[in-house]
């Protein structure tokens, strides 16, 4: 992937050692996002790290359902509840109760690349319910231009990826003061 992409990993403020429990978060602009980032995760740590990838999409054919499940070990995410009584984030609370960090797109869907779009609440409530999970921030830039949305076939771009440093919720932080504050830290890292 990072042959096809050029990426290039810039550490604005964090490293990788120690090892810890993270969240990374990241702005979403092609099917491709997940893989770079996890490829540019130390191996050692890779194999705790489970992307979340959305049910309706992902699980909706058999060759999206196997790549998802049997090559990266993704965690569905409802994003369409089908009653009010199912918890969309279920499985990944019990992924992060396991241990394990995740690779997570809070926007919910795919953008243009241009803007950065609002948040959805999940982020928040997971760093509620997991107040001592690091949550980083991980922009990606020009990613949208080697696999757009809507395309099948990869086009060779060099595209950035820069991992922010860590933070985690403050102690009586307001869901829209918390995710503003995440939204910010992401968009920071846009910045040349």
């Amino acid at each position: 992937m990072q042959l096809l992409t050029g990426a290039v990993a810039q550490n604005r403020g964090f490293s990788f050692e120690p090892p810890t429990q993270r969240i990374y978060y990241a702005n979403h602009t092609s099917h491709l996002d997940t893989l770079i980032i996890w490829g540019l995760i130390p191996r050692s740590q890779r194999k705790h790290v489970r992307p979340v990838a959305a049910k309706d999409y992902w699980w909706a054919s058999w060759w999206r359902r196997f790549l998802a499940e049997r090559v990266f070990h993704a965690i569905p995410v409802v994003r369409h509840r089908e009653s009010f009584h199912e918890d969309p984030l279920h499985d990944l609370e019990t992924a992060l109760a396991q241990g394990e960090s995740l690779i997570l797109f809070p926007e919910g869907t795919r953008g243009t690349g241009q803007n950065i779009q609002p948040f959805k609440s999940g982020l928040y409530h997971l760093a509620v319910k997991h107040p001592a999970i690091v949550l980083v921030p991980v922009y990606i830039d020009n990613l949208n231009r080697v696999l757009p949305k809507g395309e099948l076939i990869p086009v060779p771009v060099f595209c950035t990826v820069s991992f922010g440093s860590g933070f985690t919720l403050k102690e009586g932080e307001t869901k829209a003061d918390f995710t503003a504050r995440a939204q910010s830290r992401l968009q920071a890292l846009a910045a040349p």
